[in-house]
């Protein structure tokens, strides 16, 4: 079994570093300058922390937090922040002229093939991946950025799952973090794409920062684990004021309530009403998602609240409780002294003999 583990852990990483230096590898083909190559020192976390965390921790993660997935982040988006910036120098708009040539470089691709078969099989391989590579470079700009948006919200999915679990979370929880991560990815996807398209938004590049540094924002909820783990409350924990219960009780409700009011549905709904009110800029897709994030804001709201109640009435039983207990106390009563004997007597009263003994008559 510690062999599958060190395997999952250093396959992923490398995939990480793979998809990245495609990312960095796009940017210097748009660019045309090879210092964008130095992006490639941002892998220098990543490849430190599998270092690490091979050697320490045997490839198993982290509790609560994945070096792994914010390293990966760190290396790859301002790749992605550069397409973006320089996404207006190339417009897809002409269809005829792309397919001819995507049609005459298959062809020439089809014909290097055949020339290239009769060649010894290392120089056909190298021959053969420098036309695959070409052909590439001449896929459109806009294409490349949307699928490298696309593969880099995928990896961060299957990369948290091929990724291998620490002690603080369990695989039922892991497999409700990724069903959250594939809601979550799908909304981040459709704000950069819808509000990234609008010609009006293009044309502001300080409204393009803004929404790129939104986008950079809510990615850093996919290192946590915080919104899936239940934490046992402490005995001492259930006797001490409200916030403290609350917390304790419900911190993965909080963490989760949280990510989506401060990270991802609040600031998406902000940004959107921003361009719908401000800028303008109305469509008939921006209506609905900032209505869902509306609406969403307010469910989650919603259950904050009814959190709240449910420990606030916890703690009223509790005092209610506390309160019968002293006034039903557990302690035997106090014993009055008789004034026959000296001796302590019960409140309660005795049975009445039958028969009059002469102690009772000595002492009446």
């Amino acid at each position: 079994m510690e062999p599958l583990v060190l395997l999952n852990a250093l396959a992923t990483r490398l995939l990480f570093v793979l998809h990245s230096l495609v990312g960095v590898w796009r940017v210097t083909e748009v660019k045309r300058e090879t210092r964008f190559w130095l992006l490639t020192l941002l892998h220098l976390p990543l490849v430190l922390e599998t270092v690490l965390t091979l050697k320490k921790r045997r490839g198993r993660g982290y509790p609560g937090f994945s070096p792994a997935i914010f390293f990966y982040l760190i290396s790859i988006v301002p790749s992605l922040w550069l397409l973006e910036m320089h996404h207006e120098t190339q417009y897809c708009s002409n269809q005829a002229e792309g397919l001819s040539r995507n049609t005459s470089s298959k062809r020439d691709f089809n014909q290097t093939q055949l020339m290239k078969s009769q060649n010894s099989g290392a120089e056909a391989l190298l021959e053969t991946a420098k036309d695959f590579v070409n052909n590439l470079s001449t896929v459109c700009e806009k294409v490349w950025t949307l699928g490298l948006h696309q593969t880099f919200l995928l990896m961060l999915i299957i990369g948290r799952w091929l990724l291998p679990i620490g002690g603080g979370i369990t695989r039922d929880q892991l497999s409700q973090l990724l069903l959250m991560f594939v809601g979550t990815a799908a909304d981040i996807l459709e704000f950069t794409s819808e509000t990234l398209e609008e010609q009006n938004v293009r044309n502001n590049p300080g409204l393009v920062y803004a929404i790129l540094a939104i986008w950079t924002w809510s990615m850093l909820q996919f290192p946590l684990d915080l919104a899936v783990q239940h934490f046992v409350c402490p005995s001492t924990v259930t006797s001490k004021r409200f916030t403290s219960l609350f917390l304790c009780q419900y911190s993965a409700d909080v963490w989760n309530i949280g990510i989506s009011l401060f990270i991802q549905d609040g600031p998406f709904l902000v940004v959107r009403l921003i361009l719908m009110t401000y800028f303008e800029v109305i469509n008939q897709m921006l209506v609905f998602f900032a209505a869902k994030n509306f609406l969403v804001v307010m469910l989650q709201l919603y259950r904050l609240i009814v959190l709240a109640l449910d420990v606030q009435a916890s703690l009223k039983e509790r005092q209610n409780s506390l309160r019968g207990e002293d006034s039903f106390p557990t302690k035997p009563r106090e014993r009055e002294l008789s004034p026959c004997t000296g001796d302590s007597e019960t409140t309660e009263e005795a049975p009445i003999p039958l028969v009059d003994s002469p102690g009772t008559a000595e002492c009446c």
